[in-house]
């Protein structure tokens, strides 16, 4: 099989477009829609859907990128043993991570992290609400959740305590409860989308629950960091990833509600991939940097 065929199909995978993946080869248009079309004829099927004014990867070709990306990064690996070519890692990654979480820890490693790796282009999707990993051909995600999925794998970055947080101005206007049953007279602050989540006493019994969509006073978001600013303002009780608000308790700027309570949750921050993915070389040195500056010593740990 022919690799500068297969870096091509990488290439047009990752832009949706033939011409301009053909371009960086040095390749022009009808060249790089020939090399393409023997590269489907090799293996018999039809890798991408090309109409007039797009193209799309088909089935086929979601189900062969990842071992195309994988043929590539042997290579280079090969030619690397042997002295030949560049050890240099190359190629987008694609990477979907909280909004929250990346504008608080990512986002600043990025330089360094590029200047590491000048191979590598990243294509980041940041948002509190999920994107599907498969159907969103990523190659990575970052979850704040339990692993459920059996069609992803993962590496586990961090713990993700939460906790029930509310400013000290909102308690001295309103009390400060001490019992789950007083949550029932207080404004609470989360996610549209949010489970009720059960509260745990000393003797790891069941005592209460939070569940801001059942309270009679509610404030619902979609974002996490505009649910901790609401907090600190005042707005009401919310619940938070430590990581979210732990130089607010620091600060005092937020005060912990209930902590003789647990928060009966299991989620932890996971790195996943699916698991029909070959694990590629860009994606590996992501994750291991990731690791290294997060995982290592968390600094709300």
């Amino acid at each position: 099989m022919d690799t500068q065929s297969v870096r091509l199909f990488v290439l047009a995978a990752e832009k949706l477009n033939i011409s301009a993946a053909g371009k960086e080869l040095g390749m022009a248009p009808a060249v790089a829609s020939a090399h393409l079309a023997k590269l489907e004829h090799t293996l018999g099927a039809d890798l991408l859907h090309r109409t007039t004014r797009k193209v799309a990867l088909s089935q086929e070709g979601m189900d062969f990128l990842p071992y195309a990306k994988e043929m590539l990064a042997q290579e280079n690996a090969g030619r690397a043993a042997l002295g030949q070519g560049s050890a240099i890692l190359t190629g987008t990654l694609r990477f979907t991570a909280p909004g929250t979480f990346a504008q608080l820890y990512i986002a600043s490693l990025l330089p360094d992290f590029l200047e590491r790796h000048p191979g590598i282009n990243l294509e980041l999707h940041l948002s509190d609400g999920q994107y599907d990993l498969i159907e969103g051909s990523f190659d990575l995600a970052l979850r704040n959740s339990t692993l459920k999925d059996s069609s992803l794998m993962g590496r586990k970055l961090a713990d993700d305590r939460r906790i029930l947080c509310a400013s000290p101005d909102y308690l001295a206007r309103h009390g400060t409860p001490v019992h789950p049953d007083d949550l029932d007279e207080h404004q609470l602050i989360g996610f549209k989308t949010m489970t009720a989540r059960p509260l745990i006493d000393l003797n790891g019994q069941q005592a209460g629950q939070f569940s801001p969509l059942k309270a009679h006073r509610h404030l619902l978001l979609d974002d996490g960091m505009s649910q901790k600013i609401t907090t600190v303002a005042g707005a009401g009780i919310s619940l938070n990833s430590l990581w979210c608000v732990y130089r607010e308790l620091e600060e005092g700027t937020l005060v912990q509600v209930l902590p003789e309570y647990d928060v009966a949750d299991k989620s932890a921050l996971w790195l996943l991939y699916p698991k029909s993915n070959v694990l590629t070389a860009k994606v590996r040195v992501f994750i291991d940097y990731l690791l290294e500056k997060i995982g290592k010593s968390p600094p709300w740990r």
